[in-house]
């Protein structure tokens, strides 16, 4: 394993072990609301200082941009960027909905190159490095081989925070994609969605509003795995924002699809 992957995967299950330790105490746990439907918990904040020391431990000059505590330790714009998600799924997390996970994303001068999504109540590893593949728990996985959108099962992600204008376009987007595909899954953790997506588990994935901490890892996943991840309209995705990735064969119908309800600032 590389050692940068190596310490992401310590970092990430260190991680994992706060939030598993939260569990029995989420009804006493200090929580603050960020925006509307967007929470924080002392577990957030925790677990991301836990990645953050035991990265800094082997590597005390790069740099940072984590949910929590934002950018420090260099700046975006330094060699090595460390992107955090210490607890993606907090509203499933804070009511006990097991579907979160820690996603850790390494970036080399603006590029990503390793990737951890970890579940830590079902201990499934997902990784990968540029160029050499991704892994589920040390195994293989590629994107579905599926073909077209009659029986795909397809991701989502609900507007909400500062969102919620698109919801008409997003009600749109969610009746023509019910019609068309063998269902739709909203399990509330974009991280482990995109991390689905590469092991096969989900034909494709799509969702308005998304930061570059929700996306870094899972997005390389994808790739590694034989998946394209591209803007709503199958453009270059730059990390952050509006999301369409999955099987090639998959992915390229859905752009089609959803392309009648994207909002015209996105086009």
């Amino acid at each position: 394993m590389q050692p940068l992957l190596n310490i992401a995967v310590r970092a990430a299950r260190r991680a994992g072990e706060v939030i598993v330790r939260g569990m029995n105490r989420v009804h006493r746990l200090d929580i603050r609301q960020k925006g509307q439907n967007d929470f924080v918990s002392e577990i957030d904040t925790q677990a991301e200082m836990e990645i953050i020391e035991t990265v800094r431990k082997s590597y005390p000059d790069h740099a940072f941009l984590a949910e929590e505590s934002g950018s420090h330790g260099g700046s975006i714009h330094s060699e090595f960027v460390w992107i955090i998600d210490p607890l993606d799924g907090t509203t499933n997390y804070l009511h006990g909905f097991p579907q979160f996970a820690v996603s850790i994303g390494v970036q080399r001068r603006g590029r990503m190159e390793h990737a951890v999504v970890y579940d830590p109540l079902r201990q499934e590893l997902f990784t990968a490095s540029r160029g050499e593949g991704a892994q589920l728990d040390g195994r293989r996985i590629r994107v579905s081989q599926h073909v077209g959108l009659e029986r795909a099962l397809i991701g989502t992600g609900f507007p909400y925070r500062t969102n919620l204008h698109w919801i008409d376009n997003y009600m749109g987007m969610f009746k023509a994609v019910t019609q068309a595909t063998a269902g739709i899954r909203r399990p509330g953790a974009a991280a482990l969605d995109l991390a689905y997506v590469a092991a096969g588990r989900l034909d494709a994935f799509w969702e308005f509003g998304l930061s570059p901490w929700d996306t870094a890892a899972g997005t390389l996943l994808i790739t590694e795995a034989g998946g394209m991840v591209s803007s709503l309209q199958g453009t270059e995705y730059k990390q952050g924002g509006n999301i369409l990735a999955g099987t090639p064969k998959v992915h390229a119908p859905l752009v089609e699809l959803l392309a009648p309800f994207v909002p015209p600032e996105l086009t």
